[in-house]
């Protein structure tokens, strides 16, 4: 009988995607020996490759399960079959060992939450892990947090302090078992302990640390907890002298807190919870979802006053499981174990001397944790979207694969700047150091982009020095060193300023780098398209709070032509005073006086609605002043201010407590039903301007009638909507072009966003947004990475910005 008559058959089956580092080896293994299948997996340099052997039903049996039954982590982008001849010796499946062709990338994943196998196991009374806090398997468990270096082996993990028991070394080396490999796998004989302290560091004697601090809670404390990145503070939401006292010692006056409840039934309690929703609840990464409040949820209503939205979270480490499960606990606040904005606090004794002024009680364990890391944020939308706020715990640093064509070249460089560096760069890896606020730095090899989790706001001391620790960790752990150094315009931020350190040679051990210098918003859109794959030419629609511009102005109100290799302004908000410079985008009267004094004149300042910003004279007259004498008022175009001062306006904010806090309040407050609109103008120059001074005499007219406030800040959202949209119709009419891009922290505004892309959809115009790179600062860091690499690959003489002759000054 011929090969090709014979009921068996042989087939190689080469994958791509992700594939390693995801316990896909064993699970391909496991699978092989249940259908009785001979043969052999291997990782290699595209992924992984399998061999079978064995009938050819059971062969496409085996295809049909291995796509359909992959591991949480794992996923499969590209496979191909290739029939072979038959190997009559072969007795067998095995994995064999890797032959220096594994992705190095892979071996660094993020920590996941814990799957259903090891709960079961966790709450059955007679397995030998029954509630052990630190229960782990292949499919869950901590990985970025605990790794020191790669290759990812027990050795070179913080797991290395706990030698393996005979159960968990054995099952550690059992290619049929779920912890084969698994690098924490540990149980209550070997592995890691849990114990509780005071806030001065004395241990609380108990049976049972987790069950106590459960109490503590319960009773209305405040207990820190060591998880899987770091510490959280956990107290009841419930109660709202409770969550006053955790504002009070935080020094966290009015940022929403998020909350962590036991279950999905106990989530639909408190939220409406779409089905979107639920699978990300639910899902190995386990992010917090900003979701729509019910009207009767048992939450205080200082956990997110003013706001329609709140942050939940379900249990995602086994401590976390244990805890509902000691006592049931109602909804926790489960927040950042920090002093506000500054970095987490990942280690025990730093617990004790910073947190142990906020907390009654901490909760540690002796599993170290390598490097901190924030829990993710996913705003699920009314339409089923989602987007990422904060890319964290979960996500990061799982790299992005960027699925641009090879050959495609932009048809337009832009005469508007001045280029003057070497065309002779030939860029292999690429730092991008990312913005101020909400950084995050991106490492770019090849068609990978590793992004960083979050970091947080550079001018807090210790957050930039953890901005330089995450650079330092990321080169290190993925064995990197960058070619060129990509920054922002901006001559103060102090990601720019290391930027330009790293690029003199001025940073100890590091070469000097030449350094690409890229607009703020150019940034924003070029992440924006990367996430889709796109390198065409677009409009972009880019609207934040601020961004420095080529012209040394405030940008936050752009419509721009662009590619991944320039741009071109074509478009803005007519430029208004900020008197007081960075103080404007905090006190909300400043922009409100400014834009108040173009609508209405030099004479505004006797109108009534002056006085309902409830500004002392003195304050007054001193912010007139500087607006008269042009006195640190730098000019801008900026969405995000223009949102400010509506808010002060209608009294819902006098000033920005955290960031974004007035726009979100703006918001909230939005009637449902209105589709009525204010008057706008657009200029018919080059570049055109956006001009609003009607809408804004309009406003006034309608809070000195008394309109309510919802009819207002309803009408306002659907002007923003409107000048938005006509200003991408006349970019679109000007350039031919048919897709628009649509990214700047602007846009987290879920109603803003959702208006003006069924405006912009109904014109058969293609809109991007974002979904897996955030829309707000923590994704100008890709955006920089992909702009780099394109000018270098497209040989493009690049502009060398020095601190000398980049233009204007910053406010």
């Amino acid at each position: 009988m011929t090969v090709k008559d014979s009921p068996y058959k042989r087939e190689r089956i080469t994958l791509s995607g992700q594939v390693q580092g995801v316990g896909f080896r064993p699970f391909v293994y496991r699978l092989a020996r249940d259908i009785g299948l001979t043969g052999w997996v291997i990782n290699d340099s595209s992924g992984a490759t399998i061999e079978v052997q064995g009938r050819a039903s059971q062969i496409d049996l085996f295809t049909c399960r291995l796509m359909n039954e992959l591991p949480p982590l794992a996923s499969i982008q590209k496979y191909q079959r290739t029939q072979l001849p038959l190997c009559g010796d072969e007795k067998d499946f095995e994995i064999r060992p890797s032959q220096g062709g594994e992705i190095v990338d892979a071996q660094v994943t993020p920590d996941i939450a814990t799957c259903s196998d090891c709960l079961r196991e966790l709450f059955d009374p007679d397995d030998p892990r029954y509630h052990y806090p630190f229960i782990n398997c292949t499919n869950c468990g901590p990985r970025y947090t605990i790794i020191e270096r790669i290759p990812y082996d027990r050795v070179n993990t913080t797991m290395s302090d706990f030698p393996m028991c005979k159960l968990c070394a054995s099952q550690y080396n059992d290619p049929a078992d779920r912890r084969f490999h698994a690098q924490p796998v540990a149980c209550a004989e070997c592995g890691p302990k849990c114990w509780l302290i005071d806030n001065r560091g004395k241990q609380i004697f108990c049976d049972d640390p987790i069950a106590t601090a459960a109490d503590l809670i319960m009773n209305g404390r405040i207990v820190a907890i060591k998880g899987l990145g770091g510490f959280h503070l956990a107290c009841r939401a419930d109660d709202e002298h409770v969550v006053n006292r955790l504002r009070r010692r935080k020094n966290r006056q009015a940022k929403p807190f998020a909350l962590m409840v036991a279950n999905l039934e106990k989530a639909k309690e408190i939220c409406h919870v779409p089905a979107e929703a639920e699978k990300l609840l639910t899902s190995p990464q386990c992010p917090i979802c900003l979701l729509e409040r019910r009207d009767d949820a048992p939450i205080a209503r200082n956990v997110a006053e003013g706001l329609s939205t709140l942050g939940i979270m379900l249990p995602y480490t086994p401590i976390h499981h244990l805890l509902f499960a000691a006592r049931d606990l109602p909804a926790l606040i489960m927040t950042s174990g920090n002093v506000s904005e500054e970095p987490l606090i990942k280690d025990n004794d730093d617990a004790v001397a910073h947190l142990g002024r906020i907390a009654d009680a901490i909760l540690v364990h002796n599993r170290r944790i390598q490097r901190s890391i924030d829990d993710s944020v996913v705003q699920v939308r009314t339409d089923g979207s989602i987007m990422i706020f904060r890319r964290a715990r979960g996500y990061a640093p799982r790299p992005m694969r960027l699925t641009f064509s090879k050959d495609k070249q932009s048809s337009f460089i832009s005469t508007t700047h001045t280029h003057k560096e070497s065309e002779n760069l030939e860029a292999k890896t690429i730092l991008a150091v990312g913005a101020e606020l909400k950084n995050t730095i991106c490492i770019l090899r090849n068609d990978q982009a590793i992004i960083s989790e979050h970091i947080g706001d550079l001018k807090d001391g210790r957050a930039y020095r953890h901005f330089i620790r995450v650079i330092n960790d990321l080169e290190n752990l993925f064995d990197l060193s960058p070619d060129i150094v990509a920054a922002d315009m901006h001559p103060q931020y102090l990601s720019t300023v290391y930027a330009l350190d790293r690029s003199a040679g001025k940073l100890a051990g590091r070469k000097p780098l030449p350094i690409i210098r890229i607009q703020h918003h150019h940034a924003h859109a070029a992440a924006c398209m990367a996430e889709h794959g796109f390198d065409g030419e677009a409009v972009a629609l880019i609207c934040d709070g601020t961004g420095y511009g080529s012209d040394g102005a405030v940008w936050g109100c752009e419509v721009m032509k662009v590619s991944l290799v320039d741009f071109v302004r074509l478009g803005y908000l007519r430029y208004f005073l900020l008197p007081g410079g960075d103080a404007a985008s905090i006190e909300t009267a400043r922009p409100a006086l400014a834009l108040l004094r173009d609508a209405l004149g030099k004479e505004f300042a006797n109108t009534l609605i002056v006085k309902n910003l409830n500004l002392d004279e003195r304050k007054l007259h001193a912010i007139i002043e500087q607006m008269d004498k042009g006195l640190n008022c730098p000019k801008s175009s900026s969405l995000g201010r223009l949102f400010d001062a509506i808010a002060a306006l209608c009294g819902l904010a006098s000033e920005n407590r955290y960031e974004g806090e007035a726009p979100m309040l703006l918001e909230a407050a939005i009637e449902k039903g209105i589709d009525d609109e204010y008057p706008f103008a657009i200029s018919q120059d080059e570049p055109f301007q956006i001009d609003v001074r009607a809408m804004i005499r309009q406003i006034v007219e309608d809070i000195i009638h008394k309109v309510d406030v919802g009819i207002i800040a309803a009408r306002f959202h659907n002007t923003a909507a409107s000048f938005l949209y006509a200003s991408a119709m006349r970019a679109v009419e000007n350039t031919s072009l048919k897709t628009v891009v649509l990214s700047g922290g602007c846009f987290a505004n879920q109603y803003l966003t959702l208006r003006l892309v069924n405006s912009l959809q109904s014109q058969g115009l293609e809109v991007l947004t974002h979904r897996q790179i955030p829309c707000n600062d923590g994704g100008i860091s890709l955006g920089q990475a992909v702009i780099a690499d394109s000018r270098v690959k497209q040989k493009v003489e690049i502009a060398k910005w020095s601190k000398q002759n980049v233009p204007g000054d910053t406010c």
